[in-house]
């Protein structure tokens, strides 16, 4: 019965995942708008003064550095729920095998997952 649950939360994190994806997908779209506005748009004579020209270039900054602070914590949050699954399983808290059902046992360079090849 554990063992389903921690499953449910890894498919649960897997959704989620998908889903950041396409919400980073999605602001990469409206970035790339942006930013051919700004080229259009932001220049000298589109203001009364160099300082009216700052703070409109420095409010879109900071509404790209608030999605990444979020998407950040979002990601950080999914981090912590997957240290906790993957940390119960090696302390054996499934009952052996987990690693095995998702293919993540031991490889022939001895690394415990994809990824992490040592080979030169």
């Amino acid at each position: 019965m554990r063992e389903q649950a921690f499953i449910q939360m890894l498919d649960a994190s897997a959704r989620m995942q998908w889903n950041v994806a396409m919400i980073l997908e999605a602001k990469a779209v409206e970035a790339e708008k942006v930013r051919n506005w700004a080229i259009n748009h932001l220049s000298e004579h589109a203001f009364t003064s160099h300082t009216e020209l700052l703070k409109e270039s420095l409010g879109i900054h900071d509404q790209l550095v608030d999605v990444i602070d979020g998407l950040t914590k979002l990601e950080n949050g999914l981090a912590h729920n997957l240290k906790v699954v993957l940390s119960r399983e090696a302390e054996g808290g499934f009952g052996g095998g987990f690693e095995d059902q998702f293919g993540m046992g031991d490889f022939e360079d001895g690394s415990s997952s994809p990824g992490t090849d040592r080979k030169g």
